[in-house]
């Protein structure tokens, strides 16, 4: 940005009237400039910039069918696309010269297209409006971001599959309630997050594929007289087809809002994770550890290793909802079709957007990168009497007795084991047949936190062959 656009707005509070004439934009039915404090609410360029690489690519196709159609020389055709692509180039290599006086990204590469070729740049706005242009622009923009988050989905998805892979006979405690509950394996633990995380891929695909049609062409709000071929457009721009209404064209944010929601539950996923991984780096858990690539120390506690990585993730949630809430609140009362109020509909897709890229790129990050505590997790599992459950459903099986009476058997268990402080395992025989005579030595066979996760192989279960399975199904179709 030059030093001109660095500059503050004229003073918003005077409300003084420029005294340079109407904006060249609109003067032919405004005598005088707009006040000042105006120009400074109505400007967007510091927002829209963003979306050049989209708005040149859709002026790009705009022309070359205007040329197809007949409407515009093919000499005129090639001087505007020659423009389009110096235009590109400069803003990529940081030589272009955003003007806040030209109010937004299409008024910018309008007018720099005009510096560069002419009067024939004023050809290239011939059947279309910044109505259906900012809302192709906005729409090809989220459908990139879309791809972007599916890549990040993926990547992420692939390390929890490798970290499953190497552990899935790892025994760890299976929570509700954060309280242990019965022993499960970390392969199966991390692969309950991959099943989250291609449920996000697909809703982002199915946000995707509802914005596979084109608003160009769609015009200010009616369509245009001009003889204009709206396939021709879409198709050059990746869209499967043109929308079918000009004014739902011009007004529909839904891919906007859906792009949002998909970026938020993704973002309830990462923190639910991330929650995960700060009470497992902690001392008293002790059952992971960051390496120094994604831990930060202490001003005045030297001994602290905090996982503000996941920390921050865990947080990115608030940003990316409160995005979704503007943008319905932004939305839910505007009549059909564009009001102005849709200027505001940028800030947030782009800040949800970076939030949901960094966060998935250092969730990731920390995933290849955790070290698991495999004899702490283990020891782990075994406290709280985990294999409660397995000694309840032995009842039923080998004594035939009705569940609920299983149930309060295993409750007696826990409660002698708990009052000799030791595990379910380690009761004497004897001591289950003071709980009930008709115990037999078999029961020994189902206790212990081993012979309890390798018991669980229903599908879906957390067995180490299921996971295995498991995993071999997941690095196939993540390949």
């Amino acid at each position: 940005m030059t030093a001109k656009d660095k500059s503050s707005p004229p003073d918003a509070q005077s409300g003084a009237k420029p005294a340079t004439g109407a904006n060249s934009m609109w003067g032919g039915r405004f005598d005088r400039g707009p006040a000042a404090v105006m120009e400074a609410i109505n400007v967007s360029i510091d927002v829209d910039r963003k979306l050049y690489a989209e708005d040149i690519q859709g002026s790009r196709a705009h022309a070359a069918m205007l040329v197809a159609t007949g409407i515009l020389s093919a000499e005129d055709g090639a001087a505007i696309d020659r423009g389009l692509a110096t235009i590109l180039a400069e803003i990529e290599s940081g030589t272009f010269e955003f003007s806040r006086a030209r109010e937004d990204i299409h008024m910018n590469v309008e007018g720099r297209l005009a510096d560069l070729i002419g009067p024939a740049a004023g050809r290239l706005h011939t059947a279309r409006s910044r109505n259906d242009q900012v809302a192709t622009d906005f729409k090809l923009w989220v459908r990139a971001a879309i791809d972007r988050a599916d890549g990040a989905l993926l990547r992420l998805m692939r390390a929890l599959v490798d970290q499953a892979a190497q552990h899935a006979d790892t025994i760890m405690p299976g929570f509700t309630h954060l309280q242990a509950a019965q022993p499960v394996t970390f392969g199966h633990h991390c692969l309950a997050y991959v099943e989250m995380l291609n449920r996000d891929r697909g809703r982002f695909a199915d946000a995707k594929s509802r914005a596979g049609e084109s608003p160009l062409g769609a015009a200010a709000l009616a369509g245009t007289p001009w003889p204009i071929d709206r396939v021709n457009t879409a198709t050059a721009l990746g869209f499967e087809k043109p929308m079918a209404n000009s004014l739902d064209a011009v007004s529909d944010r839904d891919f906007a809002l859906e792009y949002l929601s998909a970026a938020t539950i993704t973002a309830l996923h990462l923190s639910r994770l991330a929650e995960e991984i700060v009470i497992w780096t902690t001392a008293q858990f002790a059952f992971a550890r960051l390496s120094d690539a994604f831990s930060t120390g202490s001003s005045i506690m030297p001994q602290k290793r905090n996982p503000d990585g996941a920390e921050l993730v865990r947080a990115k949630v608030g940003r990316i909802l409160g995005d979704l809430t503007a943008l319905c609140v932004i939305m839910k009362g505007l009549p059909l079709t564009y009001s102005k109020d849709m200027q505001e509909d940028k800030p947030p897709v782009f800040d949800a957007s970076e939030a949901l890229e960094i966060s998935l790129a250092a969730m990731a990050g920390m995933i290849e990168d955790m070290e698991v505590n495999k004899p702490r997790m283990l020891e782990a599992a075994g406290a709280g009497f985990t294999t409660a459950t397995d000694l309840a459903d032995w009842a039923v099986r080998a004594l035939g007795m009705p569940f609920r009476d299983a149930h309060h058997l295993a409750a007696r268990a826990v409660g002698l084991a708990a009052e000799k402080n030791v595990g379910l395992e380690d009761l004497s025989l004897g001591d289950y047949q003071s709980i009930n005579p008709k115990i037999d030595a078999r029961v020994f066979d189902v206790l212990g936190v081993t012979r309890s996760v390798e018991s669980r192989t229903s599908f879906g279960g957390t067995a180490p062959i299921r996971v295995r399975e498991q995993v071999k199904y997941w690095q196939g179709f993540l390949a």
